[in-house]
């Protein structure tokens, strides 16, 4: 409560005039859900979202003499942004929504008490309201107990609250990962059974859950979840099955487990706003999360009693694009996180041999703008009892962070080049636009990661020397 009224002091003051002029006109106008959830917890609202017993047309009316701009486009589903300056507000009017058996979109009809609106959010922390101007919280599911004590519970019933949105579903393990609380047992009952039904909700909106569930506190805890309740076969499939490669006769570790203490140990490399991989960077840990989904599908039993995943990283990647597309994610954002997970054993081997510094450049080439994060995804899959061998990998990668940084220094690793560009080939050459310009570049990167720079004399000798020996086959 103290933080609560230390927060809500700190109210913008165009959000009262806005409530004075609903008041005036006998509406009501209150804050509600998160904005409310998060100012007991002592966080500072970004996000306002308001709720009204005035119908969307009514509610027009009211903040455009208050507003620099209006936008109505959630007016369908009873909802009306607003800007005044910098400050955004939503102010949708009361409602009751449900989701037809077979259809992706809800049904929305409007209603007419806050706490019958209140009755069909998520759970009962999103289930309070604070009354705008009075400040009186209203809070008819005791929604504060259940934060106070962690426990996610739903207002109504959770079979009934996950069949009318089958979403909320996810909602429950994002909850659970951002506000570190307790899923209770019927609300775990009722994802478990109703996870089919999440086959309804759009890609998009399965996407946007996941995401923020993972740039969560606690993603473990909600990914557990998942995985716990069957959520997970029809969000993370490829997650889901990790748990078939546990081996009751210990000849391997337990994938699962693995990827899990995995994805911890890249949350601990994350660096602060500054550095390189700023927390919460979801590319290391979506990578991290599917780093090895590969391997069921390539586990081999050998003799001795020995077990393999060749190729895993390959068949991952693949899988990692697959899942990625299918949940609508943006080009590069896959691509940065299927590039992550096939290149997540590039150093093994490391230690065990000499890399030459051609091996090193193009470790780095490889990589591109994700050696950053590949640096940190590596070590983060040491999870090794062995502290031995734990302490020999980290010593080895030690090494050839330090040798990039050498060459780094020496060469410009971010953008190797040939010492020659295209039009440089093409008029020592003598050639147009061709394939064989491509060659001839592609020969010179090969000489660029081998040799270092050349230099653009003996770059130039080198290609002639080359151009002719492929003109004389």
């Amino acid at each position: 409560m103290a933080n609560a009224t230390k927060t809500f002091a700190q109210l913008p003051s165009q959000l009262t005039d806005l409530a004075q002029s609903f008041s005036k006109a006998d509406y009501e106008l209150s804050l509600v859900g998160g904005p409310v959830r998060d100012a007991f917890l002592g966080l500072t609202p970004h996000d306002f979202d308001l709720t009204t017993n005035a119908l969307p047309h009514d509610v027009m009316g009211l903040v455009k003499p208050w507003a620099d701009a209006v936008w109505d486009v959630g007016r369908d589903f009873g909802t009306i942004a607003a800007r005044q300056g910098e400050l955004v507000v939503e102010i949708t009017t009361y409602r009751t929504e449900e989701y037809d058996p077979s259809s992706r979109k809800p049904t929305v009809n409007f209603g007419k008490t806050l706490e019958g609106d209140l009755s069909r959010r998520d759970f009962t922390v999103n289930a309070m309201a604070m009354r705008l101007p009075t400040m009186v919280l209203v809070d008819p599911f005791d929604g504060l107990q259940a934060l106070a004590g962690g426990h996610l519970v739903t207002p109504v019933s959770p079979f009934q609250s996950f069949d009318d949105d089958p979403l909320r579903i996810m909602r429950a393990a994002r909850f659970a990962a951002q506000l570190s609380m307790d899923v209770d047992y019927e609300v775990m009952q009722a994802m478990e059974e109703l996870a089919p039904r999440l086959e309804i909700v759009s890609a998009e909106r399965i996407r946007a859950e996941l995401e923020r569930l993972i740039i969560s506190a606690e993603p473990r805890r909600g990914i557990e979840l998942m995985v716990y309740t069957g959520v997970a076969e029809y969000v993370l499939p490829e997650l889901a099955a990790l748990r078939e490669t546990v081996d009751e006769h210990g000849r391997h570790k337990d994938v699962y487990r693995h990827t899990l203490t995995v994805l911890d140990q890249a949350m601990d490399l994350e660096t602060d706003a500054d550095g390189p991989v700023p927390a919460p960077d979801f590319i290391l840990r979506f990578a991290a999360l599917m780093h090895d989904v590969g391997k069921p599908a390539t586990r081999r039993f050998e003799g001795g009693g020995k077990v393999s995943f060749h190729h895993h990283e390959v068949v991952g990647a693949k899988m990692t694009r697959k899942r990625m597309n299918a949940l609508k994610f943006d080009k590069k954002t896959t691509k940065a996180v299927t590039d992550l997970v096939a290149g997540h054993l590039r150093f093994h081997g490391y230690g065990e041999q000499s890399w030459t510094d051609a091996a090193v450049r193009r470790y780095v080439s490889d990589a591109g703008d994700q050696l950053e994060r590949l640096h940190r995804l590596t070590r983060a899959d040491c999870t090794t009892r062995n502290r031995r061998k734990a302490q020999f990998l980290s010593a080895a990668y030690d090494d050839l962070e330090a040798r990039i940084a050498a060459l780094r220094e020496k060469e410009a690793l971010e953008a190797i080049r040939p010492d020659l560009d295209g039009e440089q080939i093409m008029k020592l050459l003598g050639l147009k636009p061709s394939r064989e310009v491509g060659q001839a570049y592609k020969y010179l990167l090969g000489l660029r990661m081998e040799e270092g720079p050349l230099g653009e004399k003996e770059a130039s000798r080198r290609l002639l020397e080359w151009w002719e020996q492929r003109s004389a086959q």
